[in-house]
């Protein structure tokens, strides 16, 4: 399996939680996984209730079998500091950069720059090894920018082409590639079974391999249990409504008969639910990659859910 795992999905699909979820369940039986956090959001601090992350690698969490969850929020400004002193030894000089808004400055004109300090962050920690020679982390799961910017915010040498044709951020960039590129990272995307979170999936992966960069897993995410088709709403509505009825008052629901119809209507509503998701999932099967589900929560999503869904994860095959 890739050690490097990127998720991205279109907003509202529930991308951090899958990412927070995918990080635990790769954790499992004494594993240690990174989870990289790009966008400033805090959103991983808010899943796994615990203060806001600082850029330092901190455990949050522990998996089953003793496998641990640390996390990382990457900041730009942070990054290019530690940068600038390991290439150019600026030390205290950065931070007087910073102070004068220098850092800022540069990573607001020059984005592609950014991307590369964000990625490049996530790339040491997948290369980075032990004083005894093993990785210091099995497996770093980013939670990504959306599937609009995925791909440029992953294909970092051709943002900096432009910038620098040679040098440290040149070399950075190329060594971030060969990480990105590489059978050591697979890009997820998440969806809903929705008609606009599925194209942007769609076109999400087209992007992506039109690009090169490894398209890993659709995790196909809140999935609804099925429990009528149209074909048993349509007996229903038939020449059984009677018969509803009557199960109605054997429960005893007061005013049964007028229940029918509501009932009815809201079955009729679930039914062609159940069919556009259908269409969805044909749409998705057409992109012919491997996928995982998981289920919609009713209660939201608190750290109890979280470790539901890595459950769920790693019934469907992730971390064995």
């Amino acid at each position: 399996m890739s050690r490097l795992q990127v998720v991205s999905g279109k907003g509202g699909t529930g991308k951090t939680t899958v990412a927070a979820a995918l990080a635990l369940a790769l954790a499992t039986e004494g594993k240690r996984t990174l989870l990289v956090e790009v966008e400033g959001r805090q959103g991983i601090a808010q899943l796994f209730e615990t203060e806001a992350l600082p850029y330092e690698e901190r455990k949050i969490a522990v998996s089953s079998g003793g496998g641990e969850v640390f996390a990382l929020a990457i900041d730009a400004e942070r990054a290019l500091l530690d940068y600038l002193q390991m290439f150019y030894k600026l030390g205290g000089a950065g931070r007087a950069l910073k102070k004068l808004g220098a850092i800022d400055f540069a990573t607001t004109i020059a984005p592609g720059v950014r991307d590369v300090l964000l990625t490049g962050k996530a790339c040491e920690a997948v290369r980075r090894r032990t004083k005894q020679g093993s990785y210091a982390y099995d497996y770093v799961v980013m939670d990504a920018p959306p599937t609009g910017r995925i791909t440029r915010f992953l294909n970092v040498n051709d943002e900096v082409a432009g910038l620098a044709k040679f040098g440290p951020i040149h070399n950075q960039a190329q060594a971030v590639m060969r990480v990105l590129k590489s059978p050591q990272t697979a890009v997820h995307l998440v969806t809903l079974l929705e008609e606009m979170p599925v194209q942007e999936t769609a076109d999400g992966v087209a992007e992506l391999r039109a690009a090169d960069l490894p398209v890993g897993k659709v995790i196909v995410n809140m999935v609804r249990p099925h429990i009528l088709d149209e074909e048993a709403v349509r007996s229903a509505a038939g020449d059984r409504r009677g018969e509803i009825a009557e199960v109605l008052a054997a429960a005893g629901v007061s005013g049964a008969s007028e229940l029918v119809t509501p009932l009815l209507e809201q079955a009729a509503d679930h039914a062609q639910r159940v069919e556009l998701e259908r269409e969805q999932r044909a749409a998705l099967n057409q992109l012919d990659l491997p996928s995982y589900e998981l289920p919609l929560l009713s209660e939201g999503v608190d750290l109890a859910g979280l470790y539901q869904l890595a459950r769920e994860l790693r019934k469907q095959g992730t971390g064995s």
